[in-house]
């Protein structure tokens, strides 16, 4: 998961430092020490994190925090604001004009980065918002860039206007200017071809659709699992054409999080969204402040709270939650319920998000362990599924047979549905009453244990 290395190198200096009672200039020096290295092995750029310890030790070592009376939880603190100063300090929003206008956004960036599937996603994220954005296809060397973008926009719900590979992409976007108007798109996103590097051809091309087009903003697409490659095309880029902000895509799958914690400081550039996965609503708003969170292991609620309600049937949770109270849910519930985790991104994204929670050193917790359940429940009659009770020893054996798994595992689900049932009585009486505090909507329950 992102920072996870990262992450558990820091958490292991913060412990040393809230172990002790009282912190000398001599331990603030020895921790920030430990926070350099761990910055460098994170991949973060060597100026940023030699100007990022010198300002932390500089603030540290003030009488105020070495006479505080929790010194080491003054340094993380001091840490956290740093984070957060370094990686922008406040959200950046994709400047847009009033809806009555067309706003013309360039998405650019290497080959291989994740670009026009990122902006099928951004895409999606406007539409949500009320815009009528329309894609356009102008990517004209990579075969299948234009049908990838097309298949996306029509999974988004989004127009895609595609004049084939045989016209140059200036002409594509001039006449897509010309479609927007005419058709009430009130956003025209640019897909731009990508090279495997930087190469003075896709340069002029970018800079010949800037002359001719008026371009609002223009986004940059970086792979974050690139590091410092990242940041260094993200400063040719900004040199070159000029960008007005950054994506960060498969950050999900960066352990180190050097191209987070260095683009904004070495390009000056906000970053402006991160890609956190495959699926097309992948894409998050960067919230400085909940990215350091992250970092430092506090989790990261905010955001996990917003991806349940952008994911989540309202009135479908409030249903499931009045089952719940009342102990009267089965194993329709359950699939139900695995389904809204998946929509989150799967139990290992939901427990990242989560302060507090660390697992065991390489542990990682499989999603496709829920496959077997499924199968199980799958192999169950609807009225089985409906009415778990009726599960004699006949049926475990025939469900097992269909499921093509030992009876032993239908028991243990059988089981743990029996002692989730018993916890939702107990929980459901501890709740119950008048002044109970009303419970708004967000988190999916979890049942059977998981």
């Amino acid at each position: 998961m992102a920072f996870d290395s990262l992450t558990e190198k820091l958490q292991n200096v913060f412990k040393n430092l809230r172990s002790k009672g009282r912190l000398s200039e001599a331990d603030v020096k020895a921790a920030l020490k430990e926070v350099k290295m761990a910055l460098l092995e994170a991949d973060v750029n060597f100026k940023v994190v030699k100007n990022f310890v010198k300002t932390v030790q500089e603030r540290a070592v003030g009488q105020d925090v070495l006479n505080s009376l929790t010194p080491g939880q003054m340094v993380i603190k001091l840490v956290n604001e740093e984070l957060v100063h370094l990686m922008g300090s406040e959200t950046t929003e994709i400047a847009l004009k009033p809806a009555s206008e067309i706003t013309v956004l360039l998405m650019c960036g290497l080959q291989g980065a994740g670009k026009t599937t990122t902006t099928a996603k951004l895409a999606g994220k406007f539409k949500q918002k009320g815009r009528t954005p329309l894609l356009v296809a102008c990517d004209v060397y990579r075969p299948a860039a234009i049908e990838q973008l097309q298949i996306n926009g029509r999974k988004q719900g989004v127009e895609v206007f595609s004049m084939g590979a045989n016209h140059k992409p200036v002409d594509i976007a001039k006449a897509a200017m010309e479609h927007a108007a005419k058709n009430k798109h009130n956003i025209v996103i640019l897909d731009t071809a990508g090279r495997l590097h930087i190469d003075e051809d896709m340069m002029a091309e970018l800079e010949e659709i800037k002359e001719n087009i008026p371009v609002d903003q223009s986004i940059l697409v970086v792979d974050s699992m690139t590091g410092q490659d990242a940041v260094n095309v993200a400063s040719s880029f900004e040199e070159k054409i000029g960008i007005d902000g950054v994506i960060l895509t498969k950050l999900d799958g960066d352990t180190r999080g050097g191209a987070a914690l260095s683009i904004k400081a070495v390009t000056g550039r906000p970053i402006l969204y991160v890609g956190m996965g495959e699926k097309l609503s992948d894409l998050e708003q960067f919230y400085p402040e909940r990215m350091a969170s992250r970092i430092l292991g506090m989790g990261d609620v905010l955001t996990l709270i917003e991806k349940a309600e952008a994911e989540i049937d309202e009135d479908k949770a409030r249903e499931m939650e009045k089952k719940f109270r009342k102990a009267e849910f089965d194993f329709n519930d359950f699939l139900d319920q695995m389904a809204q985790m998946k929509k989150l991104g799967g139990i290992q994204s939901i427990l990242s998000m989560l302060p507090g929670v660390k697992l065991p050193d390489q542990m990682e917790i499989d999603d496709s362990i829920f496959k077997g359940i499924e199968a199980i429940i799958y192999s169950m009659t609807p009225e089985e599924r409906g009415n778990p009770e009726i599960i004699n020893p006949s049926r475990k054996r025939r469900i097992a047979q269909g499921a093509g798994v030992d009876i032993s595992e239908v028991n243990k689900l059988m089981k743990q549905y029996e002692q989730s049932k018993k916890m939702m009585k107990q929980m459901s009486g501890m709740l119950g009453g008048k002044g109970k505090k009303k419970r708004g909507f967000g988190m999916p329950k979890m049942p059977f244990g998981f």
